[in-house]
Order: C-alpha cells, then structure tokens, then sequence
C-alpha cells in the first residue's frame, strides 16, 4: 500500500536522510514496491551512509538515485526537492545530549525541516508531505504513571536545558502543521510519531539511534539495569507507516506509530535466553539506587530518571491501525530481530 504499480507515472519519491534508520528502511520498502526514489545522504562517498543503499533489492519499475544534501544549505535542499512529486522527510539528529544543544539538536531539525518546505514551496510538483515527527513531540515533561498519551497531547513545554531532542521534534512539526495551516490549497501532509525504534540495522551508523539502548546492554557498558519503561516499534512497521501515509490517512493526520511495552530487565532477560553466550546484565537494581547512578552516567539525567524510572507510559495507536491499516510485529521481535545483523557484521567490536 501507498505506492501503487504505476509509481513510475506517479513520479519521484524524495527521502531525505536515507542513510539513517528509518530513512534506510522507508527506501528499502519503496524500492520493494516498485518506486523511483530520490535518496538524500550527508556524504555520498561514505559507504556506511551509502553502501547499504546501493545493495537493495530493486523490484520492476523502480529506481534508485542517490543524492548529497545538506539540511542546513537551502539551495541543496531546493536541488534534491527539485522535480519530485512525494517528500518523505526523516532528516534529523538522534541526539538526547549535547553540550551545544541548540546548534546540535535543535537547529539541524528546525532549520532544516524550514528549508524542505521552502523547497517544496518553490517547486509546484511535489503533492504530498510526509514528515517524520517523534512521541518526544507529544510527550509533555510531566506525566502521571500509567497514562495514556494521543495525538492531543503536545509536547509544548520542552526547553533547551531539560529536553532539547523534545523541543526539536515539537518545533519542526509545529513548523510543519503551521506551514500546512497557511495554505488554501497545497500538497497533503501526514506526520508519522514513533517510539523507541527496533528491528534490524542495514549500517553501522543505524546503530547510534535508538538500537544505541541495546548496545549498552551488549557492551555491557553497566552490569545492571534500571527499572525503565520502554515503548517500542519496529523499524519496518515505521517505514510502512510512511509510504502508506503517502496515499492513506487523513490530510493533516498525525499518526503515533507504537506497538507495546517492555520493561528493561525484560529486555535484557529476552536478549540473553536467545543469546545465552552473550554476557548481557539481566540484574535490576532498586528505584534509587539507579537515581544515584543516573547522577553519575553520562546519558542519563537526575531530572530525566526521576521522571521516567519506575513509571509506565502508553500511547494510543489506533488511529494508525484504523487509518493506515498497520498491524505491528511484537515488541519482543523487534528487539529480537536487531540482534543478528549486530553480531554477524561484528559490529559489537
């Protein structure tokens, strides 16, 4: 769904940030389908950001065209929107921490997704925008344990200091819907919100996302775990959530992508009965003691522990299955399924 068999007479589907994670795999989908893809990457001589690429399987009909853009230089972005008819726009920094928020996390977002809407406003081919926001653009700063979120909810109250990956993804689908709101007419415009993304890594770089929590867990960077609540959903489901938003879902729709809950030590313990060689922590330790840690961890904040250990936060994804018609794989195969591709490339070394 989302792309039909005649997508070459539809014309070209521009993917900016294809070497990420979710990028990757959108690409993967809309090749397997048939599309002709426009695939913008930071570097094209870099073959963690390209090779993975190159390799994917193309089914009749489709093609691929790899491109260098810089999200901050407005005139590359023009360039590579130039002549498509769909924009799938996932560009963006993973980034929670940064000593230099505003110029590492928040900027690269905001000024980036204003520069992929100035382009399409120069262009008159391209008819659909699908922009890739996050749950961190709905989830406020305070939450009650055992709540569940919607697509109501903003994430309006992210700053600069406590949540700068929170006031990047608010800012740029603002950004986005405000866009939208101005116009009369205009290309349709969905937003897609996932959680924590699992499944299966296609480049090393894939593995600096979310799959960076699993890492940790492999690397044994701590021999424990904390008592964390995990919403998680596969990297595969959300690249199906896009290319079907591209022709399905309501025009402006917003759609959190979501497919359940794990806590961390059940994390741990499903990696180690299926990888029982692997020395993976399955130990969890008590609520304040991991408030102690947390001051001391360098990807972990007092404030953002205090707020998040021991608490359970849920998401209402019904509309994406009413509207788009998903249907999630597990969490438990999410998690499972990103294992493999680690330890076959040797990418734990």
């Amino acid at each position: 769904m989302g792309v039909s068999e005649s997508q070459g007479e539809q014309g070209v589907v521009l993917v900016t940030g294809a070497s990420g994670y979710i990028g990757s795999h959108i690409v993967a989908n809309l090749l397997s389908k048939g599309a002709s893809v426009r695939a913008t990457v930071r570097d094209a001589s870099d073959p963690d950001r390209v090779d993975h690429l190159m390799e994917m399987e193309i089914a009749e009909g489709g093609q691929l065209e790899i491109v260098e853009m810089d999200l901050l230089d407005s005139e590359s972005v023009r360039k590579a929107v130039s002549g498509c008819m769909q924009v799938i726009h996932t560009a963006a920094v993973v980034v929670l921490n940064s000593r230099n928020p505003q110029k590492k996390i928040v900027d690269p977002s905001v000024i980036g997704t204003q520069n992929v809407l100035d382009a399409i406003d120069s262009t008159e081919t391209v008819e659909c925008l699908v922009h890739t926001s996050s749950t961190a653009a709905i989830r406020p700063q305070k939450w009650s344990d055992g709540q569940v979120l919607t697509t109501e909810t903003w994430a309006d109250d992210a700053n600069i200091v406590d949540n700068p990956y929170g006031l990047a993804k608010y800012s740029a689908e603002m950004l986005v819907r405000e866009w939208h709101d101005s116009k009369d007419s205009g290309p349709r415009m969905v937003t897609i919100n996932p959680c924590v993304v699992l499944g299966p890594p296609l480049s090393r770089r894939h593995l600096r996302g979310s799959p960076s929590f699993i890492m940790m867990l492999l690397k044994r960077e701590i021999p424990f775990v904390i008592p964390m609540h995990i919403s998680i959903v596969d990297v595969r489901d959300v690249a199906e959530a896009h290319v079907r938003a591209l022709t399905m879902g309501k025009n402006a729709g917003r759609y959190l992508v979501v497919s359940g809950q794990m806590w961390w030590k059940d994390v741990a313990r499903a990696i180690k009965s299926e990888n029982p060689s692997l020395k993976v922590p399955t130990r969890q330790i008590p609520y304040l003691l991991s408030l102690v840690v947390s001051i001391f961890h360098p990807r972990v904040s007092l404030s953002w522990a205090r707020m998040h250990l021991g608490k359970r936060l849920f998401w209402d994804a019904s509309p994406a299955e009413r509207d788009l018609g998903m249907d999630w794989r597990s969490p438990k195969e999410s998690l499972l399924d990103t294992i493999p591709p680690i330890l076959e490339k040797n990418w734990l070394r």
